[in-house]
């Protein structure tokens, strides 16, 4: 009898504060109206569909997608998703983050008013999709190789829309300044001002730019930034909290405190411990498995 569907999916739960990190990856054929959400990610998710059919819903917004469409759902937006009731669909996905996911994502032609789009060369992004699912694997050289084809996966979205958004490109060239000034400067105590300043546009501009191409504003760019050192830090250094907070551009202590609990959800001492606490369940997990 003819498998109708299947599911095949990988998910990292040690995810290092890395330049870029696979969440997850898989391939699914779906059963008929099979369906996720309404809820919010932590992380980039994009699937890209190869046959049948289904709808997302995001902040309210339909989206009708079919065969060839790549959407994007994007952290902390609220989303959902549905298989067709008589074409369920089947796709290929990559959940990622990283202190780069956004700048990378800035550059291609995915914005929030713009989260499907829909690309002819099917058998190529099948592929590099694929191939980072079927690179997975519990040793450092799985993820790396997961991470490589990542990057592939990215940059042939990024040349697409090199070849057919010129019109964007000056808009394109401002946030890659401002975003490299960030990650030159997240240590210092930068301002927005000193960020437009240094792309040379007004902070309105700036703001307009950041919201179009990333979804957040810079100063929300610039603490998730910072925020994402922070748990590096938490992780691989052996220094206090406060000079945590200082190594990473706060002064105030209590401060950096608050606005890592509202982007994290918790303390940076609570973040700690649950992190150690995940990496001694997972290393008990994998002996277990020997």
């Amino acid at each position: 009898m003819e498998q109708k569907f299947f599911k095949y999916s990988y998910k990292d739960t040690l995810r290092e504060n890395l330049s870029l990190a696979v969440y997850n990856t898989g391939y699914e054929k779906c059963q008929k109206g099979h369906s996720w959400g309404p809820a919010i990610r932590d992380h980039y998710l994009f699937h890209y569909v190869i046959s049948g059919k289904g709808r997302l819903v995001l902040n309210n917004t339909c989206y009708h997608i079919g065969r060839g469409d790549l959407f994007l759902i994007r952290p902390s937006v609220v989303a959902s998703y549905a298989a067709d009731m008589d074409e369920p669909w089947e796709y290929c996905w990559v959940g990622f983050n990283g202190t780069e996911a956004e700048r990378i994502i800035g550059l291609t032609a995915f914005h929030t008013s713009a989260p499907v789009l829909h690309f002819a060369n099917h058998d190529n992004l099948k592929r590099l999709l694929l191939n980072i699912y079927n690179s997975h694997g519990n040793n450092p050289s799985h993820e790396t190789k997961m991470i490589g084809f990542l990057y592939l996966f990215l940059s042939e979205l990024v040349g697409n829309t090199e070849l057919s958004m010129g019109e964007y490109s000056t808009e394109r060239s401002y946030l890659e300044k401002a975003m490299r000034y960030i990650q030159g400067n997240y240590c210092d105590p930068i301002s927005v001002d000193d960020i437009a300043g240094y792309a040379n546009i007004s902070r309105s501009h700036l703001y307009r730019i950041f919201m179009k191409k990333v979804g957040i504003s810079p100063n929300e760019y610039l603490s998730a930034y910072r925020i994402n050192k922070a748990c590096g830090l938490l992780r691989n250094s052996n220094l206090k909290i406060n000079e945590i907070a200082s190594s990473v551009g706060y002064n105030d202590q209590l401060y950096f405190s608050r606005v890592f609990k509202k982007l994290k959800g918790v303390s940076p001492s609570r973040y700690l411990k649950k992190k150690q606490e995940e990496a001694m369940a997972e290393n008990q997990e994998r002996k277990g498995g020997e």
